[in-house]
Formats: structure tokens, C-alpha cells, sequence
């Protein structure tokens, strides 16, 4: 068995060790292809890392396994086993959704397991350490939302329970307090939206969940939705701002641009192809089109909207107003330079 990697290795010795027998160390040795110092530091990592309690009887002149209360009542070895390699994936994994979940929502779920990887690859190496110095991560525009407030939302979602809840509509700046149905919990763009049957409105409908301001899990039963229709009403437009009235956006962005919006997904339907000249072509479905504006702005004088027509008329008055802006601050600022000589 030369070459099988520590891991495999010790989840073996481990199970030769189960029968409680005693096993001898020169087997052992050669069953592995290890020396006797190698050995030596497996039981030891053992011992140490994963609290099995291992007895050299010098009788014998092998090991065995000493009784289960030695371990505190538990010693066996997980059943899922990593390589080095993998475990450091799945720190820095960890360290990417501990970063990603800035209301520590799962933060105490992931800290014992955070530890039980660390301990398998070795205490010396303080491998969480060094993911967290080596890579950083900074979300914008993530909203905060009340935990509390997350966790009604996910625990009426997977008991099928209904809710009432408080709701800020941001777009119209209306409040109100109405009875939902929840389906599913989007995340999309650093916020969570919760998917929901609107019993006041009667339709399906896509909340912000840090625009909830109180909530209450009712015992009523949750109606269902079928996913197509979730999927066709809720899943077919462009971003969070979908619905069934699909329409398709023709964008052309220039040569410059094209080197990243060739490589970036705005829509899983998408289509893209890079013209003669450089620029580059995007077709994608979209709804509502105030998301899809505000991606269109970010690109400025780069980006030309070829359809629909409705859509270029949105974005060019857009551009319109911000330079009536612009215009209306330079002469505000003129005033008050003007004011300022004169007191001089």
C-alpha cells in the first residue's frame, strides 16, 4: 500500500484497529510501507486530532484500541474524508461565505466545522489564518436585514407555513402589512428576495427580505406554487425585476467594453456575438426595465441600445436628466462662487 496518502491511511489504521485486537506494529509497517517512525506520528495524529484512544500493549508489541470513555464516550472517525488539498478548498470556501454573509447568518453553523477542518490539517499549520490573510473579499451595495427576520422567512419556507409581514415598496415608498405564501429564497446580487404568493394582491411576487420590517409564522398551511410557474412569472426577465411580459433588449457595446461584457452573464438566456469591428453584440430577455437601465448607465458613452425602442427612449432620457443635473449644479456652484467674491 506505498503511496496511499495520510489520510487513507489513518482512516485505516483506525479500522484494523476496530475489532479491538491487537494489532502488531511490524504489520502495520509493512501493510503501509512506512517506517517506524511514520508510524509513530500517525498514532500520535490519531491520539491527538481525533481523540482515539490508542494503547501500545509492549507485550504483544502492538496497538489496540483502549476503552470508549478514554475518548469521552466517542472516538470514531468521520466517515468523510479530504485530502490536504481538498480541505484547504473547503477553508477557503468557508472563508468566502463567512465574508459573503455579512449578517452572520450561518456564522455559528460554520465555526465548529471550521475547527473540525482545521484540527485535520494540523493545528502547526493554522491553515484559516492564512485563507483569511491571503484572500479578502468586499461586497457592494449589500443591505442589511434583521436575522431574526431571515430566519421566520426560511423556517415558515421549509415548514410551508404562511406569514405576515411588514413591507417597505421602496419603488412606490408605499408600507404595508399583508399574508404571504413563501416558495423560495433567491440571493442575487449580495441581497436575499424571498419568492412568495402575495394573498393580498393575488399574485406572485418578489420580496426584498431587508425590507421586511416584522414578520409572524402563522399556522396555516403555505399554498404551492408549481416551479414552471414560479419559473415563468418569477424567473424569465431580466434580474430580480422579472414577469411574464418578455420583451428583448439589443445592446452593442464598444470595442473597448467588449473585453468584459464579452465575459459577463446578465441573463442565463443571453445571446452574444463579437462584431467585425470589435464591438460587441448582447441579446437578453428582460421585464421591468429599471435594473437593466441602471447596468446600461454603468457602461456610458460605450453602450448603444439598438432595441426596443421603449428601452433606448428610457435610457436616453436618463442621460437627459443626469446632464440637466449636471448642468443645474455647475450654476448653483457658479452662484455661490459669484456670492462668495462679492463679500470679499
Amino acid at each position: 500500500m506505498a503511496g496511499i496518502n495520510r489520510t487513507d491511511r489513518l482512516h485505516q489504521i483506525q479500522e484494523l484497529l476496530s475489532p479491538r485486537r491487537v494489532v502488531y506494529r511490524s504489520d502495520l509497517m509493512d501493510k503501509f510501507g512506512i517506517s517506524r517512525a511514520t508510524l509513530g506520528r500517525d498514532i500520535q495524529a490519531l491520539r491527538d486530532r481525533f481523540q482515539v484512544p490508542i494503547d501500545f500493549d509492549p507485550e504483544y508489541g502492538g496497538y489496540r484500541l483502549g476503552a470508549p470513555e478514554e475518548a469521552g464516550g466517542q472516538f470514531e472517525l468521520p466517515n468523510m474524508w479530504f485530502s490536504a488539498e481538498e480541505i484547504h478548498a473547503l477553508l477557503t470556501m468557508q472563508h468566502l461565505l463567512s465574508n459573503l454573509d455579512t449578517s452572520g447568518l450561518l456564522g455559528g453553523q460554520i465555526k465548529p466545522l471550521l475547527s473540525r477542518l482545521t484540527k485535520l490539517l494540523g493545528a502547526g499549520d493554522n491553515p484559516s489564518t492564512e485563507v483569511a490573510r491571503r484572500i479578502r473579499i468586499e461586497t457592494v451595495a449589500a443591505r442589511s436585514y434583521r436575522l431574526e427576520h431571515f430566519q421566520a422567512v426560511g423556517s415558515a419556507l421549509l415548514r410551508r407555513r404562511r406569514l405576515v409581514i411588514g413591507y417597505h415598496a421602496r419603488g412606490k415608498n408605499e408600507r404595508s402589512r399583508r399574508e404571504i405564501s413563501p416558495q423560495r429564497l433567491v440571493h442575487y446580487r449580495d441581497n436575499w428576495y424571498l419568492d412568495a404568493w402575495c394573498h393580498l394582491r393575488n399574485e406572485l411576487r418578489a420580496f426584498a427580505v431587508d425590507a421586511i420590517s416584522e414578520v409572524r409564522v402563522l399556522d396555516h398551511p403555505a399554498v404551492d406554487i408549481d416551479d414552471v410557474e414560479l419559473d415563468r412569472e418569477l424567473g424569465s426577465g431580466y434580474g430580480i425585476f422579472s414577469g411574464v411580459h418578455v420583451r428583448w433588449a439589443k445592446l452593442v457595446f464598444s470595442a473597448e467594453r467588449a473585453r468584459w461584457v464579452a465575459n459577463e452573464r446578465w441573463h442565463p438566456a443571453q445571446h452574444g456575438r463579437a462584431l467585425d469591428d470589435g464591438r460587441y453584440e448582447l441579446t437578453l430577455p428582460y421585464s421591468r426595465e429599471p435594473e437593466l437601465i441602471m447596468d446600461i448607465l454603468r457602461h456610458g458613452r460605450h453602450v448603444t441600445v439598438l432595441a426596443p425602442e421603449s428601452l433606448r427612449a428610457a435610457v436616453q432620457q436618463e442621460h437627459l436628466d443626469a446632464a440637466r443635473n449636471l448642468g443645474a449644479c455647475s450654476e448653483i456652484e457658479l452662484a455661490h462662487s459669484q456670492n462668495a467674491d462679492q463679500g470679499q
